[in-house]
This record gives structure tokens, C-alpha cells and sequence, in this order.
């Protein structure tokens, strides 16, 4: 693969970040497209791209959109995971996407915080969630060569603190939001708890700081 900062282009997609840069902050929606570009570079190295189950486009929609409910479209009636996949599902079915296609992106977004299941639902859902967890400095390696040229691209601006504050403000909606073990539950006690939570901590020893 020839690596480049280029987006896929037409009217799903155009749709897709045009939603994502007008309903997250800046920094969430950046942390959404270096997962994107993460998540190819996994697919090179683990020579996934030749897979008839890679698609390009999915995998943009899915990692794009995949925090789209801790975004300005999304109301708290339930765990941000699910409520981003559905507003996700949504907007590729209003442009004609096929059904099975949303279903994948659905599920991929749904489970991208589902350690241990993800990455047993499909190579979409696998690299959705590798692309997310390389933005949070996971297997830091694999994107060295090119995780300069991502950031200059798309700068963190304090991505996880932000992150961290989207996810907890929505899970203090209602009770659904924030079910017991989910991360948007835990998030929001360990807020409360101790005013700081473990992903934050764990960002000063990421490589790539938060």
C-alpha cells in the first residue's frame, strides 16, 4: 500500500466527516480520522488488504463515526457506543448503503470498545477497534514510520481528557447511558470517585501523550 492522507471522496463518505466535524470537537473528530488512517496501516502490516472482507469505505465509516454519541447529535438514552451506531447506521442508509454494509459498520462502532469480542466479529470490527486502540498508543510501532505525518495532519489537542470529558457528560444523561462495566459507566464513577480516571492517567505513558 502506498500510504497517503488522502479520504475516500463521494457522497457517503463527503456525508460521514462533514457530520463528524460539525457534531464532535475538533479533537474527537481528528482522534476519529488518525483511527482511520491507524487502522489501514494494521491492515498493511497484518497483510489484511488483499482480504475479500477489507473495504476501504467501511472501514472510513466505521472508525470515522465510531464516537459519534459523545457528539452534539447524540441525546443519552443510551451507552455512547450504541447511540453513535445507530445515528451511523442511519446516516449511510439515507445515502443508499446496502444493508448488510450498515449492519457491519453498526456492529463495528457498537463493539469498539467490547475488548475480546470485537476482534472476533469480523476483520471490520477487528480493525476498527486496532485502529482506536493505536490512537490511545497501542502498538506503537507498527504506525511509527508514519504517526508524524498523521499527527501534523490531525493533532491530538488534549484527545483523551476531551474524550474523556464528552463520554462521562453524556453518560451522566440517564441510567442507560451509563450501565454498570460499560466504559462510559465506569468513566463516570471513577470521575466522581476521584475526579480523574484511569484512561486519563494511562495517557502519560502513551507515546503519543493524550
Amino acid at each position: 500500500m502506498t500510504f497517503t492522507l488522502d479520504l475516500p471522496t463521494g457522497p457517503p463518505t463527503d456525508a460521514v466527516l462533514r457530520t463528524v466535524q460539525s457534531s464532535e470537537s475538533a479533537s474527537i473528530a481528528n482522534h476519529s480520522v488518525r483511527s482511520f488512517f491507524f487502522a489501514q496501516l494494521v491492515a498493511e502490516h497484518e497483510g489484511a488488504l488483499d482480504d475479500a472482507a477489507y473495504d476501504r469505505e467501511l472501514l472510513f465509516a466505521a472508525t470515522v463515526m465510531h464516537d459519534l454519541g459523545v457528539g452534539d447529535l447524540a441525546q443519552g438514552d443510551a451507552r455512547f457506543e450504541v447511540e453513535g451506531a445507530d445515528l451511523a447506521a442511519a446516516l449511510l442508509t439515507e445515502h443508499g448503503v446496502d444493508a448488510r454494509d450498515v449492519d457491519r459498520v453498526w456492529e463495528a462502532i457498537a463493539l469498539h470498545t467490547s475488548h475480546g469480542i470485537a476482534e472476533r466479529r469480523g476483520l471490520l470490527a477487528y480493525l476498527t477497534r486496532e485502529g482506536i486502540s493505536t490512537d490511545f498508543g497501542r502498538n506503537a510501532e507498527i504506525v511509527a514510520d508514519r504517526e508524524k505525518e498523521i499527527h501534523g495532519a490531525y493533532p491530538r489537542l488534549a484527545m483523551v481528557r476531551s474524550l474523556t470529558d464528552a463520554i462521562t457528560e453524556r453518560a451522566a444523561r440517564s441510567d442507560a447511558a451509563a450501565p454498570r462495566y460499560s466504559i462510559g459507566g465506569e468513566l463516570l464513577r471513577e470521575r466522581r470517585a476521584n475526579g480523574i480516571t484511569a484512561l486519563e492517567l494511562a495517557a502519560a505513558s502513551s507515546p503519543w501523550g493524550e
